[in-house]
């Protein structure tokens, strides 16, 4: 390298750290600066519901202004102090795709968007087996899977799968994003979820989201409030029981630390001394010794906190349910919480007595087990249809004794779609079994009346038959 070069690049270096350093400063400046952000829920491929305002909500900076646009229509808002800000757009008729802007100070555009109906799919491991191969490895996969992949092709059928998290407090937002179903997208998808979305497309011809929120091995009271459970003296007791729990854990820790550095110095003075030390079980993996209350899947409204509360701005159509395992030991309880938890979703969502159906649990465990413990549950379960707008899918006859998991999750959201179509859109289908009405003793006879005696339609929706 030359000298004058050489000097020339010895100049250029105050020069260059001036150039970065300003521009460090233009960074930092931008990102401290409140950008428009929308919730995971707004994205790309998503569906808003058909025929009822439509919220689109986020973040910026306090006092911001922010304009949503849709087609012709615009709404603008303007973050509170917490930075907050949500505008409601007028109906929007089934169909798509179409684009939504949002601009602040920033500009966001969802593309691929649909107007349909959106529904949210929850429970525990029924609700949650996908598909295809299960990666927790706690059931197989759905019949024929494979096939059911192949073909899954359906650009207006959308799904949405909320990452499992537990929360202390009520959420404003969750991780997850909007696909389009596909062979590439559907394998890890609930399989309930997925059969009833693809049967409701298929018999309404409008597009469907539906949005999975499902976590094995769960609770009902882990999907509740603090405030539904506080209301309730038996669910409020379970509540205190956790709180506690959560709050002891802290000094259990301390604790045990405090034991920890009790066995070290103790155990340093024995070797010192030239005796043999009698080890302390574990004493570098503490936290095996404990179990963290505070991130368990069942912790009291853990999951209502982190996965549904944040899922309440959006309108939806309604919710499918499919959980009761986990509370058989409470089986008569159940009927409570149940429908507890049913009335507290309505409430959350604020837009009435949406459609709330659910699965009745399976056959399974006919040999001993659940045997004893779910017929009850199933009472409970049926209970909750004195509140209105709620079905049932019956799935005792399409079960395993064998597996809690069953692999005909294809009837079950047909059976779920059937309700749907039937209480959700008024669509003149059969879609459940006989139900009694009344029974009257006569003279050593038993004489009794049943709705839905023509049976739920099997095959064809316009051919009735058994379920």
């Amino acid at each position: 390298m030359g000298t004058a070069h050489l000097e020339h690049h010895q100049k250029s270096i105050p020069q260059r750290l001036a150039f970065f350093a300003f521009a460090w400063v233009l960074l930092s400046a931008a990102a401290a600066r409140g950008d428009v952000k929308l919730p995971a829920m707004i994205s790309d491929n998503m569906v808003v519901q058909q025929g009822r305002r439509v919220s689109i909500w986020g973040t910026a900076d306090a006092g911001e202004q922010v304009t949503v646009t849709v087609g012709e229509q615009s709404q603008a808002a303007t973050a509170d102090s917490s930075g907050r800000w949500k505008v409601r757009l007028a109906p929007l008729k089934a169909g798509g795709p179409f684009e939504i802007r949002v601009e602040g100070k920033n500009v966001i555009t969802i593309h691929n968007v649909l107007a349909g109906e959106v529904w949210v799919c929850a429970g525990q491991s029924n609700m949650e087996m996908p598909v295809g191969t299960n990666p927790k490895g706690y059931s197989d996969p759905v019949n024929n899977y494979q096939e059911e992949i192949a073909q899954a092709n359906y650009p207006m059928l959308r799904l949405f799968n909320v990452t499992d998290a537990v929360a202390g407090k009520p959420q404003s937002d969750l991780q997850g994003q909007w696909v389009v179903a596909s062979p590439a997208t559907v394998g890890g998808f609930s399989a309930a979820g997925y059969f009833f979305g693809r049967d409701l497309h298929q018999a309404l011809k409008v597009p469907v989201g539906m949005i999975e929120a499902a976590w094995g091995g769960t609770e009902a009271e882990a999907w509740m409030s603090d405030e539904a459970l506080e209301a309730d003296p038996d669910l409020k007791a379970d509540a205190d029981s956790w709180r506690q729990r959560v709050d002891d854990f802290p000094h259990l820790i301390e604790q045990y630390q405090r034991n920890v550095q009790s066995w070290e110095k103790a155990a340093e003075e024995a070797e010192n001394a030239g005796h043999v030390d009698i080890p302390f079980p574990d004493a570098p993996n503490w936290k095996k010794h404990f179990w963290d209350p505070r991130s368990d899947a069942n912790r009291v409204a853990g999951l209502w906190n982190a996965m549904i509360a944040p899922l309440t701005p959006m309108a939806i159509a309604g919710v499918i349910w499919y959980q009761g395992e986990s509370n058989d030991r409470l089986g008569y309880k159940y009927r409570e919480t149940f429908t507890e938890l049913i009335k507290q979703w309505r409430a959350s969502w604020g837009e009435g007595d949406f459609p709330f159906l659910f699965v009745q649990l399976a056959a399974f465990g006919a040999k001993g087990g659940s045997a004893n413990t779910w017929p009850v549950l199933r009472e409970s379960q049926a209970k909750a249809l004195v509140l209105p707008n709620t079905g049932m899918a019956v799935a005792a006859d399409i079960g395993d004794t064998e597996h809690a998991h069953p692999r005909n999750k294809q009837e079950v959201g047909r059976r779920l779609s059937l309700a749907a179509e039937a209480i959700a859109y008024d669509q003149k289908v059969e879609y459940t079994g006989p139900s009694i009405k009344s029974f009257r003793a006569n003279h050593g006879t038993m004489r009794v009346a049943f709705t839905h005696a023509a049976g739920g339609a099997r095959g064809s929706r316009a051919k009735p038959g058994g379920i």
